[in-house]
């Protein structure tokens, strides 16, 4: 098979059910929050960084 061709018989195994009545419905707005977020932050660039890492190995 050349670049870009595949076996068609994958695709028919991947059809998902479309049944309406397998689908539930999302309300958007179940969290919406009003108000305001702020924070003052001193630290430094570096500083910041290494507690991203820190972040990052947990």
């Amino acid at each position: 098979m050349g670049f870009g061709s595949y076996d068609e018989s994958e695709q028919e195994n991947q059809q998902q059910s479309t049944d309406d009545e397998d689908v539930e419905a999302v309300n958007v707005h179940e969290h919406d929050h009003d108000g305001e977020v702020s924070f003052e932050n001193d630290a430094g660039t570096d500083e910041l960084l290494d507690r991203l890492q820190e972040m990052k190995e947990d």
